[in-house]
């Protein structure tokens, strides 16, 4: 099975030592079941489009406008340009600002994994040395990357020959566990825990992915061939027409290394 197609290209950079790196997403749903909505008269498909709320008349693309409501019925436009102003550069650099213990992150804090893997042989050593030490070390990684126009913090987690890319997310997307535990009884039946674990004990298995199935898409899989043999094909009426190259220069891994302690005292900013 050919591996899917890279979709962010740049460098991985620790201080002085830098390698070409590729990105793709770790997790994918082009595989699910997905539906389009149909003219049942004709087998065309239907096109969204916007209205206006309070005339209802059709409203033109050059007359959409984005806006913030700060009151009922109440909105502030804000124009694509001054969105453009507050806009980060899509820098094509994850540089690793600092390192933290991999155990001091919590699960509530990840959100979306990518898989990071040197683009070029001549980047094999240098990306192998920032994964292997940061294993060594039990710490993970933590920079800054514009994805989709917008910064995102990082994670950096080696994992076997590779390094997954972990999304996190911001401190005002979390909420705090306490709001929702802080009422559940602390105090366990002393009685009833050797009765459960019992349970578990019977019940553990060694972890596969198909505990994970989705037996609802594998049903609509079976719906769709059912209908595919019974049905003749309807084709639908055709609608009418209406990454930087690796420029950077290859330097001595070890070299770069100490110039990087000599250069940078500890407790300094990396």
């Amino acid at each position: 099975m050919a591996p899917p197609r890279r979709y962010w290209k740049g460098y991985l950079k620790l201080s002085l030592v830098t390698c070409p790196v590729s990105m793709m997403p770790a997790t994918s749903e082009s595989e699910k079941v997905r539906f389009h909505t149909l003219n049942r008269k004709t087998n065309h498909r239907l096109v969204a489009k916007y209205v206006d709320a309070v005339t209802g008349e059709d409203v033109e693309e050059e007359a959409e406008a984005k806006g913030y409501e700060r009151g009922e019925n109440d909105f502030l436009v804000i124009e694509d340009e001054e969105l453009q102003n507050v806009a980060l550069e899509s820098a094509r650099t994850i540089d690793i600002e600092r390192f933290v213990p991999r155990d001091s992150i919590e699960w509530v804090w990840l959100e979306k994994p990518h898989y990071l893997t040197p683009s070029d042989e001549v980047g094999y050593e240098a990306f192998s040395v920032i994964r292997d030490a940061m294993a060594a070390e039990k710490v993970v990684g933590i920079s800054r990357l514009v994805i989709g126009r917008r910064e995102r913090a990082v994670m950096l987690e080696p994992c076997r020959k590779g390094i997954v890319l972990w999304t996190l997310r911001y401190g005002d997307e979390v909420r705090k566990e306490e709001d929702y535990f802080e009422d559940i009884e602390e105090k366990t039946d002393s009685e009833l825990l050797p009765l459960i674990a019992k349970l578990i004990e019977r019940q553990r298995k060694p972890w596969k992915p198909d505990m994970v199935r989705d037996p609802v898409q594998e049903k609509l899989l079976e719906l769709i061939e059912k209908k595919r043999k019974a049905t003749k094909p309807v084709k639908a009426a055709r609608p009418k027409e209406g990454e930087p190259a690796n420029t950077g220069n290859v330097i001595d891994l070890m070299a770069a290394l100490k110039q990087s302690l000599e250069g940078k005292k500890p407790g300094r900013k990396a």
